[in-house]
Parts: structure tokens; sequence; C-alpha cells
């Protein structure tokens, strides 16, 4: 899509950045267009593979440290599926490291080199974009719906890994954070107030035309707070019965399984 250049809205008194919203859609307050704000990893981005590699490092690095005390880790590697598994069904890190055979202070120093290199630059570059994303917004966009990105991610690499999946003109605004750790932190009061501030910079009024589609409790309850219909996805970081217990409008797969949801809604 092209149209006039992104514009820039007042920086709100939180932990939020300048977004980007475009103004080439529509802004008649009046209208019934349907908005959907997404989260970006889980629905839009597959992020297995980086926080997996994430703990075979703080794994290797414990080991590591341990042996330049003059003590040696009897480890026991998780598989990526038990892994996700655990984090899925979220399991706590500390749970997760004692699994794979560290106690007392290498637990300690596990979850510190977690949570220090989880956004490398080299780790990023594990994700991978979710099958379906780009014919699914394809077919949002065509049905009239607006799109937005509200997530925990920095704002920049928010805006960069959308340019490098070329996604970034499938939204009308793009909203991240200042704070690199909080994605992985998941803070539910958080994303409440993103998802606020995108519904403030769009001028939406009619709650009942606004869906949130995300992967974790943050995404559903911050939703459910402001009252919004939700879409939680099992693709991401947590599981069927997880999500089910929050009692999300729907739960699907992926966001192919959401368009199609929300077609026949």
């Amino acid at each position: 899509m092209t149209g006039a250049p992104p514009l820039t809205t007042p920086r709100p008194m939180l932990d939020i950045p300048q977004s980007i919203v475009r103004s080439d859609w529509s802004t008649d307050l009046a209208s019934p267009q349907l908005t959907i704000l997404c989260d970006l990893d889980g629905p839009l981005i597959d992020v297995s593979q980086r926080y997996y590699k994430t703990y075979q490092l703080a794994l290797s690095e414990t080991q590591a440290y341990a042996q330049v005390q003059g003590r040696l880790l009897s480890l026991t590697p998780m598989s990526l599926a038990q892994f996700w598994e655990m984090k899925q069904s979220k399991q706590p890190d500390i749970e997760i490291a004692y699994l794979s055979g560290l106690a007392g202070e290498s637990i300690d120093f596990f979850l510190h080199q977690v949570q220090a290199i989880v956004n490398q630059p080299l780790l990023l570059q594990e994700d991978r974009l979710q099958p379906g994303v780009h014919e699914s917004l394809e077919q949002l966009l065509n049905q009239g719906t607006q799109l937005a990105v509200v997530t925990l991610r920095c704002q920049s690499q928010v805006e960069q890994i959308l340019h490098q999946y070329h996604l970034t003109h499938y939204f009308r605004l793009i909203r991240g954070t200042d704070n690199t750790q909080a994605a992985y932190t998941n803070y539910v009061a958080c994303k409440q107030a993103l998802i606020q501030d995108a519904i403030k910079a769009m001028g939406l009024t009619n709650h009942q035309q606004i869906w949130m589609i995300g992967d974790t409790e943050a995404d559903v309850l911050a939703a459910q707070a402001v009252k919004i219909k939700t879409i939680a996805l099992t693709c991401g970081m947590r599981n069927y019965a997880f999500l089910h217990s929050l009692k999300p409008t729907s739960i699907q797969t992926h966001l192919t399984g959401a368009t199609n949801y929300l077609t026949r809604y």
C-alpha cells in the first residue's frame, strides 16, 4: 500500500517511544471499520529457535564459569521440543535450569545469562516469520480491516524486523517500548498501557470493533482489561490449556486461523 509518509504522535508518559501512525487509512470515527491490534512475537514471528538457542548458550556459559571455579557440572540439556513445551506451559526459567542439572549459584548465573543475551543481535537472527502471515494480512486489508502492531518488543527491533520481512506497509500503527527486556518479562500492565495508548493514537472509540491477537497472558488479560475482544494463538509462547484458562474470545493455531475466524465472525 502507498500513501502519505508516516506521522509521529506525541510521546506518552510511559516507557513507550514515539510510534509510527500512517495517515493513509480512514479516520472516520463513525465508521464501523474493524481494527486488529496484533502482537509481534508469536502471531507474526516465531521466536522458539531464539529462545532455545539462548537456553543452550546460557547453559554453556554457566558450565564454563563453573569450570573456572573448579566445579564440574553434570548437565542434562533439554531438546527443543522439551524446552518449548515447558515455555508454552509457562514453567519458570528456574525450573528449566533445575531440570537441566543446575543448582544453587549456578542457577542464578544461568538466569542472568539468559536475560543478558536473549536480545543480542546474533540471537535475534534466529527469529523466523510464521507461516501464512503475508497472506493473512493481505486478506484482512482486503476486507477493509485496519491493522496495528502492539508489542512489548523495543521499538527499534520492531521496525527492523517488520522491514526485514516486508511487513511494515500492512500496519497503520507500530507501537513498541523503549525496554529491550520488556518482551521477555511479559508484563501485563505494560501491555495494557500499550494497548490503551495505541487506541488513543488511532482515534478509536468503538471498542466493539477492536480485537487483540496475541499468544500470551499479557495479550489476553491486557485486552480484557480494556474491554476488547481477544484471539489467542497457540503457535507462540503459550499452549492451548494455558490460554483456555484465560478465557479469550477465541483460540486459534496461527494467524491464518484467526483471519478465517474473523471472516466468519
